[in-house]
């Protein structure tokens, strides 16, 4: 089991974890809560009905990396009509104000969300009762291993955009496979590579 997850009663899934596993997972979840901010919460005296309706942001995130995981719902960079090349002349401004107001009533929420996995991935981390030699087995109820997945997606995103990642970076011959011990990326990219590759045995468990 070690390094791949598997199938648990319930619709769970368990992996077995080291030390080192174990301290990267929860420092990248924690670097993960700290990029997306602890959100808005009511301030002193204030409504919570009213906070819980407030609007937020129009504009895209400056941070390339929040830009990914919260792109244009639209016209933006990421946005579905600019991948598939559906935008046509002069509606490009229609999609910006249309994004702007789609991110305006939702990004709020998705933070949200995005934060609540990240703080499963840490407590579940924390919850562990460490073996001999400081390893461990993490099993996750079903609901538990949908945040993981959401989670490790949110980091590979991240990771992804720091280094600049392309889709021809990632297959089997691509320069993310051949980078020198010397490169100074090299260790965020074996963490990117593993993330990935946990997902996927995650996802692989879940299958029906």
């Amino acid at each position: 089991m070690a390094g791949h997850f598997e199938a648990t009663p319930g619709g769970g899934a368990a992996v077995a974890l080291d030390e080192v596993e174990i301290s990267i997972l929860r420092s990248l979840a924690v670097q993960l809560l700290e990029l997306i901010g602890p959100g808005d919460q009511p301030a002193e005296g204030e409504d919570p009905l009213a906070a819980l309706f407030a609007e937020g942001p129009s504009k895209p995130p400056t941070d390339p990396a929040l830009a990914r995981l919260f792109p244009d719902a639209y016209g933006g960079p990421g946005g579905p009509e600019r991948s598939t090349g559906a935008v046509k002349p002069g509606e490009e401004q229609e999609l910006r104000e249309r994004s702007a107001e789609f991110r305006r009533f939702t990004e709020m929420d998705l933070r949200s969300g995005k934060r609540d996995d990240a703080l499963a991935v840490v407590r579940t981390l924390d919850a562990l009762s460490p073996a001999e030699g400081g390893g461990a087995v993490l099993t996750l109820t079903g609901d538990e291993c949908l945040s993981w997945l959401r989670s490790l997606n949110d980091l590979r995103l991240t990771i992804g955009t720091r280094l600049e990642v392309s889709d021809e970076d990632q297959g089997e011959e691509g320069s993310l496979y051949r980078l020198p011990d010397t490169d100074p990326r090299k260790p965020m990219v074996m963490a990117y590579l593993w993330l990935g590759a946990l997902q996927e045995s995650l996802v692989e468990t879940l299958m029906p």
